[in-house]
Formats: structure tokens, C-alpha cells, sequence
């Protein structure tokens, strides 16, 4: 019973939860400070002359209820934590949200805004972006690329606008554009957020796929063939994985799905 009752609470507390995905994987826990907040990561860096795979996590326990925001974003099973977890690369950061496992005194600026309607704010941005270039600073002169999970791929498609190193985008049921998703849902807008899909012409140089789930009704797979189609065809790819929605075990099917590389079509000469 007593061994039961202890595998129940690690499953509802989500360092431990956290822990139980990264120690496996040899991500070690550590904090950056990023500018506005301080931000918690988990990393494996073993070869500097490789590329660095960096991981952005979705928005965690944002609300307890449609109209009720949580007090604590931290995702209680973080499922862009899994996705870093399973990928065998030898350079892998994953970086949580701000707010999402830092101790909340160790960010004052933390509040229910920067996990509702300001999740994606500049502010927010420039913080993942500064986290970052602290870790790319560790691989000099090597590429950048980029994962996220739900609205963390918004978060890859806005960071990567504002960065020259980025290889590559990848998307995992990701928030691409928040307007459509919110009008989807009836929800309110984000006035003091970005969009991603407002930046789709400056990372239409970049390498990128964004998976869907085919059963996945939070982010349906429409959202990424219209930023696919915003980006244009060359460079951006949508494409659907049969049987997941959004919160399926995305982790089990990652490595196949990393094996399928991010590429630019070649252009004819009468393009």
C-alpha cells in the first residue's frame, strides 16, 4: 500500500514527474536566467561539434477550468520534457515556460497574465530567446534546432524569427495561430500576445514540419497546414499523424518522427 500510495504522488507532483522523464535520459536540471524571468531547463550536451536540439514546452496547467486560471502553469506531465527525453541526439536542452517549475520567488514579474492572455507576449520571447543564446553559446559556431510542443511551437516559430542560426523548426501540436485556436474555441483574443502565423514570412527560409494529430480537437490539424500555407510550400511541411490528439503519448512516436528531416524544396529556374 505504502509503495502504491508513493507512486501515486510522484505521478502528481510534477518535479518528480519531471525527474522520472529526465534522469533516464541524462538531462541534468539547471536554471537560466533569461532577462525578464528565470527560466528552469534540463540538458545533455556531450558534443560540442553537433547541433543543438533545444525544446520548448506547451502551456502547461495554464487553467483548472474554462474560465478558471491555475495559479501554477507547471505542466503536472510535461510532454515537451518526454519529447527531449526520447530523442537519442548527443546536444538536447529542453526549456520549460516562464513560470513552469521555477520557484514563483525567484520571478516577481510571474503572474496568471504571463500563462493566459500574455503567454506569448514580446517580453516572453525575448526571455526564450536570451535562454537560447546562453545554450547555443556552449556549441559555438553550431546550428539550432528548434521543437516545441502546443504553444510552445509558437514559441519556436517566434523565437526563431529573431535568431540567424536557427537549421530547422519542428512543431508538435502546435498553437500557430492563437487567434484562429481561440476563435475556434469561442474563447478571448491575446491582444498582448504575438501571433506566429504574423511571422510566417520570416522564417520562410527555414527548414520545418509541424505535426498534428489526426483526432486532436485542442489544436486541429488545420492550424498547421494554414501556417504551412502562410510560410509557403517551399520550405514549411504539414503532416498528420493518424490516431493521437493532443495530449496522446507523442514520446513513443518521436524518434520515427525526427528521422523524417525538415528540408527546402529545390526551385526551378522559371521560380
Amino acid at each position: 500500500m505504502l509503495t502504491g500510495a508513493m507512486a501515486g504522488c510522484t505521478a502528481l507532483d510534477p518535479n518528480a514527474h519531471a525527474a522520472a522523464l529526465a534522469e533516464p535520459a541524462g538531462l541534468q536540471r539547471e536554471l537560466i536566467d533569461s532577462g525578464p524571468f528565470v527560466l528552469t531547463a534540463f540538458s545533455r550536451i556531450s558534443q560540442p561539434d553537433k547541433p543543438l536540439h533545444l525544446y520548448i514546452e506547451g502551456d502547461g496547467q495554464a487553467w483548472v477550468s474554462r474560465t478558471e486560471p491555475s495559479l501554477d502553469p507547471t505542466p503536472r506531465q510535461a510532454e515537451g520534457l518526454a519529447l527531449a527525453a526520447a530523442d537519442p541526439a548527443p546536444n538536447v536542452v529542453y526549456v520549460a515556460r516562464p513560470c513552469q517549475f521555477t520557484p514563483m520567488a525567484m520571478n516577481p514579474r510571474c503572474g496568471i497574465p504571463y500563462w493566459t492572455g500574455k503567454r506569448f507576449a514580446p517580453e516572453v520571447v525575448a526571455s526564450m530567446d536570451g535562454a537560447v543564446s546562453q545554450f547555443a553559446a556552449r556549441l559555438p559556431g553550431q546550428a539550432v534546432e528548434l521543437i516545441g510542443y502546443s504553444g510552445g511551437g509558437a514559441l519556436a516559430v517566434l523565437v526563431a524569427a529573431r535568431r540567424a542560426d536557427v537549421a530547422s523548426i519542428r512543431t508538435v501540436a502546435g498553437n500557430l495561430d492563437d487567434e484562429f485556436v481561440n476563435r475556434l474555441h469561442g474563447v478571448s483574443r491575446m491582444p498582448e500576445s504575438e501571433n506566429a502565423v504574423d511571422f510566417a514570412s520570416r522564417v520562410a527560409a527555414i527548414p520545418q514540419i509541424h505535426f498534428s494529430g489526426a483526432e486532436d480537437e485542442v489544436v486541429p490539424p488545420t492550424v498547421a497546414q494554414r501556417f504551412a500555407n502562410a510560410v509557403g510550400q517551399r520550405c514549411a511541411r504539414a503532416l498528420t499523424i493518424p490516431k493521437l490528439a493532443h495530449a496522446s503519448d507523442w514520446s513513443s512516436r518521436w524518434p520515427a518522427m525526427l528521422a523524417i528531416s525538415p528540408v527546402c524544396a529545390l526551385t526551378t529556374p522559371e521560380q
